[in-house]
């Protein structure tokens, strides 16, 4: 009988597939599934961006490309980071992935060893700690708490740093809380890590465009005095609603850009060719859709969150950015696991258990409100009534 690397056995998963994958199998057995788990837009991706992809294969674009990427598509994407971040990008530091989960598994494999440590965001996504453990560092938590509104804690995370620690994780906006850390904490953290030079930092930005009530997006790519120790992760994935693209990027350090290429020659060769060329129609072409997306994102934010702080035993922090709702739901009772199997089965509601996220999201669910207004108002309503007539028949 064959044998696994032990490095295999440690590796986790992502909860929002297998529930989809659940949810799919209700469906056809014809039940009603409202699906509030899967960390998706709803929406199409842009028309002129489809187009360019389309051309791009009658134009013969069919081979394989650069392992960093395209050159037009990597000045483009130093182009725009400018333009947002106010920042000059070297293109030569940025490097195209197939997804952002790439650019983690790039940075663990860099960073990650028995005998080092890595800090990570929890609740947060759950591939962090999964790829930390395979990795064979040590995986060390960062709780997030609510009454931060899950923004980072500057003092916890350099509190948490030891002659171990190689790499520290940030992510904001965040998944699953659609928290956002404010410039005021940033600022603190980098004063702090000054004191750390052999810190590396993994600044995941892919919510970067995702914020609501004229929040701003605090880069640490805006940092010089950090700028030769961080990765930043970013892509199309969100905010062109371009998930099932497979398209990606992180701006390296430069002594690092190189040994991420070498990475992708080995992993897999280069980006599908066809899909670098609708990145580069998206970051150059009109933004319209992003701005029409956002705008219903803020209305649905503002109805679900709503609606769940009228539900029996369940309370809301207001979402900052990103598109999930992370309910507080200890009011219940109710374990989060438990709830989210029950509604998914009882109710036709999928969500995902905040443990789902790591062992702080334990009393949290995460909704995502990438689906139509109508199905969220119709899923807060099942919630009700499963969570009353579970009250009822306990009385």
């Amino acid at each position: 009988m064959y044998q696994l690397a032990t490095a295999v056995g440690r590796l986790g998963t992502e909860s929002a597939f297998e529930v989809l994958a659940r949810a799919k199998q209700l469906e056809l057995q014809g039940k009603s599934i409202i699906n509030l788990g899967i960390g998706q837009p709803d929406f199409q991706t842009p028309g002129h961006v489809v187009e360019a992809a389309v051309k791009a294969l009658h134009d013969g674009h069919h081979g394989y490309t650069p392992a960093n990427g395209i050159p037009e598509l990597r000045e483009a994407v130093a182009e725009d980071l400018e333009l947002r971040h106010n920042v000059q990008v070297d293109p030569d530091q940025v490097v195209v992935v197939p997804g952002g989960k790439v650019t983690m598994f790039f940075a663990m494999l860099m960073f990650g060893e028995p005998g080092a440590e890595i800090l990570y965001p929890n609740p947060g996504f759950p591939i962090y700690e999964s790829v930390i453990n395979f990795s064979g560092a040590k995986a060390v938590p960062i709780a997030l708490s609510e009454d931060k509104g899950f923004a980072f804690s500057a003092e916890a995370v350099l509190g948490s740093i030891t002659p171990q620690t190689r790499l520290i994780i940030i992510n904001s906006p965040a998944n699953p809380t659609g928290g956002v850390t404010p410039r005021e904490e940033v600022d603190r953290l980098v004063e702090g890590l000054q004191a750390h030079p052999q810190v590396a930092i993994l600044s995941d930005e892919i919510y970067s465009q995702m914020l609501y009530d004229g929040r701003e997006h605090v880069s640490l790519l805006q940092y010089p005095e950090i700028r030769d120790r961080v990765i930043m992760l970013d892509g199309w994935s969100k905010t062109y609603a371009m998930t099932g693209w497979r398209l990606g990027f992180a701006v390296w350090p430069k002594g690092l850009a190189e040994t991420a290429t070498r990475l992708a020659i080995n992993c897999h060769s280069c980006v599908n060719a066809s899909a670098q060329y609708a990145g580069l129609a998206a970051l150059r072409g009109p933004q319209d859709a992003v701005a029409e997306m956002m705008s219903a994102f803020d209305v649905r934010r503002r109805a679900i969150h709503g609606a769940l702080n009228s539900l029996p035993g369940i309370s809301c922090v207001e979402p900052a950015g990103a598109f999930y709702a992370f309910p507080n739901i200890t009011g219940t009772g109710i374990p989060a696991k438990t709830l989210e199997l029950e509604l998914l089965e009882e109710a036709g509601v999928a969500t995902i258990a905040g443990t789902s996220f790591g062992r702080f999201g334990e009393g949290y669910l995460r909704l995502s409100y990438a689906n139509s207004l109508e199905n969220i108002r119709e899923s807060l309503e099942r919630i009700r009534g499963h969570l009353e007539n579970r009250q009822s028949g306990a009385a």
